[in-house]
């Protein structure tokens, strides 16, 4: 699954390279409800310009690079499933001195839109210093990629607060790989309050970004013991990603090396329903994002999202939220961090 970035790392990687070992029986996330503490135009009085900030830079990060828009959508993924929506993927380093959650396999290298959250924090301090959290610009940038993207305009709720703590280790089990089973990758979004529905509509950003060859090309040539390619995966797509991800061990696949592809080749910078739509002709990158479309769990939910495009947008957008609001701290719990990269 990736939740892609454009250019060179994907939202896809949200669950690459991780060890999946959570259990349904795991204590459940808590998405925080609107609130004194958390709710819409938080900031209207304290810092009345701090969404309007954000927007101007994401816009201008966007047009220079579209790919970028994956990337602060991926961070808002990576941040929720691991101890909720605390800005704990921004930190460099903590006082503990242990690797944090972007030092971490499924994250590190591969993180893109680090400094757009970095230059949204240095001009809302000048304009209200101390009062917006990171933990909110990287909420409001992350909506603002996908509007930029092509989703419906929506507001998010404000109000949470940064947390003091980063773990490369509390990665391990709320990260799916893109290999991981149906059930598996359920019990992870289970596990953060959120449904067997909202995943595969989550799974959407997907129609942005890119992956690289090493997450899917044992699909193109050691599925199995009996079967070379996937047979789930189109044969005239995979000639096609062939040809952009060569064998690895051979003389063109070390030239070319780890490569990296766009989810969607059509329109690779447009959020929109098409996914689904590749979904059903075969041609997923990700052997689990190309589950959803054959299990009889989530195929009536990939139907339904692949012909009803302005239904996706509304419930991608509402998904969107009650991601942002998993186990978000408020009122005095956290801090308000001066730089998203270190505590105060």
């Amino acid at each position: 699954m990736k939740m892609g970035v454009g250019g060179h790392v994907s939202i896809s990687t949200i669950f690459v390279f991780v060890f999946f070992s959570i259990l349904l029986s795991s204590t459940q996330a808590a998405i925080k409800p609107d609130g004194n503490d958390f709710h819409v135009g938080f900031y209207r009085k304290t810092c009345p310009r701090a969404e309007e900030i954000v927007a101007d830079v994401v816009l201008r990060a966007m047009s220079r690079d579209p790919g970028i828009a994956a990337g602060l959508i991926r961070l808002l993924f990576h941040d929720c499933f691991v101890n909720g929506c605390d800005a704990s993927i921004l930190l460099d380093s903590t006082p503990s001195g242990a690797p944090v959650e972007k030092e971490s396999p499924a994250n590190g290298g591969t993180l893109r839109g680090l400094e757009v959250i970095d230059e949204i924090k240095a001009q809302v301090e000048q304009e209200c210093p101390g009062v917006v959290s990171c933990a909110d610009i990287l909420a409001f940038a992350s909506r603002d990629a996908a509007l930029l993207s092509g989703l419906s305009n929506h507001r998010v709720p404000a109000g949470r607060r940064d947390g003091l703590s980063s773990r490369a280790a509390d990665t391990l089990g709320n990260l799916p790989s893109p290999s991981s089973y149906i059930n598996d990758i359920a019990g992870v979004f289970a596990t953060k309050g959120l449904s067997l529905e909202e995943m595969v509509i989550l799974t959407g950003a997907h129609s942005i970004g890119v992956s690289h060859c090493s997450s899917f090309d044992y699909r193109l040539y050691n599925f199995s013991s009996t079967q070379r390619t996937d047979p789930d995966l189109d044969m005239l797509h995979a000639s096609y990603l062939s040809a952009k991800c060569p064998r690895p061990e051979s003389l063109l696949g070390k030239v070319k090396g780890d490569g990296a592809v766009n989810f969607d080749h059509l329109s690779p910078h447009r959020l929109d329903n098409a996914f689904y739509v590749h979904l059903l002709q075969g041609k997923a990158l990700l052997q689990s994002d190309q589950a959803m479309a054959n299990d009889p769990k989530t195929s009536r939910i990939v139907h339904r999202m692949a012909f009803h495009p302005i239904s996706w947008s509304r419930l991608f957008a509402k998904a969107m939220i009650r991601l942002g609001s998993v186990d978000v701290l408020t009122g005095t719990e956290g801090e308000i961090r001066k730089n998203c990269r270190s505590v105060n």
